[in-house]
């Protein structure tokens, strides 16, 4: 949670930037149905500061897993690298879907460490995913491929 107040109109930028989907695991807000949080991509805690560069969108689940945390292992290197930072680099440069859309598979070493620290195919996310696959709405679109 925020300790300053995130003005409405950064609040709605980050919804236009992030298209009311989560940042991390892409879930859109409203097949969730609550209400996305805003997160300081760099925390707070770490002198993140309130502007629109260091804020996304976020479901509930990812931002409180995330937390703190800004850099984490590559399971495969072993290298401490950082996290995906959603303003400043593209998902589908980071991510790939696997399974038609079940589960998200790292591309990079950011990729890798990001899916393992936020737990992006936690059980309850992908069993949510079986569904919203056969129901036509998953997984969405990389908006830069044509």
């Amino acid at each position: 949670m925020s300790k300053t107040y995130i003005p409405q109109a950064l609040r709605q930028q980050a919804y236009e930037i992030f298209q009311a989907r989560c940042a991390y695991c892409m879930t859109p807000e409203w097949i969730i149905g609550t209400a996305f949080t805003i997160d300081h991509i760099i925390p707070e805690s770490q002198n993140g500061e309130t502007i629109a560069e260091n804020l996304c969108l976020a479901c509930f689940a990812c931002n409180s897993i995330k937390g703190t945390q800004t850099a984490t292992k590559d399971p495969q290197t072993k290298q401490l690298v950082p996290l995906f930072h959603p303003y400043h680099q593209d998902w589908f440069d980071h991510f790939t879907w696997q399974e038609e859309g079940l589960l998200i598979v790292g591309l990079t070493p950011t990729g890798r460490a990001t899916i393992n620290a936020l737990r992006l195919n936690r059980p309850l996310l992908v069993n949510a995913r079986r569904w919203w696959i056969q129901a036509g709405w998953h997984p969405p679109d990389n908006p830069h491929s044509s």
